[in-house]
């Protein structure tokens, strides 16, 4: 005999919430990174030098790539939307990539006293971290 498993509304609805709330998350971070990422691409090194200033000691090269995996990644976090099956290993790497980047970058700016880029890559590890860990349970 087989038995069937009910979950009742109210845990329906946190689910329902909660999946909405790591949309919305995931949303936020493709828009920064393809942002990020398009910025570093298309942009003179000058702009960027000014804009943040580390530029000024990478290799364009460096910084141009930088931006490619930046669009990667955030496109990574948003493969889901085309299959759930296929798209979230890609999303769970894509997150754990993120979050390697964005805390090798949050070290980078701290020790160089860099405070402003330092609290940007926390916020973005503070959306990020939620993402991985509730869409690895899914």
């Amino acid at each position: 005999m087989t038995t069937s498993t009910f979950t009742t509304a109210p845990s329906r609805n946190r689910a329902a919430y909660a999946n909405i709330a790591l949309w919305t998350l995931q949303g936020w971070i493709a828009m920064f990174f393809i942002a990020a990422g398009y910025a570093k691409l298309t942009e003179p090194m000058t702009n960027l030098i000014n804009l943040m200033g580390w530029p000024a000691v990478a290799p364009e090269n460096m910084v141009r790539g930088l931006g490619v995996v930046e669009i990667v990644l955030a496109m990574g976090v948003l493969s889901p939307l085309i299959s759930w099956r296929a798209g979230r290993p890609l999303l769970l790497t894509a997150a754990v990539g993120l979050i390697v980047m964005e805390a090798t970058m949050m070290m980078i700016h701290a020790l160089s006293q860099d405070f402003g880029l330092a609290a940007v890559n926390a916020v973005l590890l503070a959306i990020t971290v939620p993402v991985l860990l509730g869409r690895r349970r899914a």
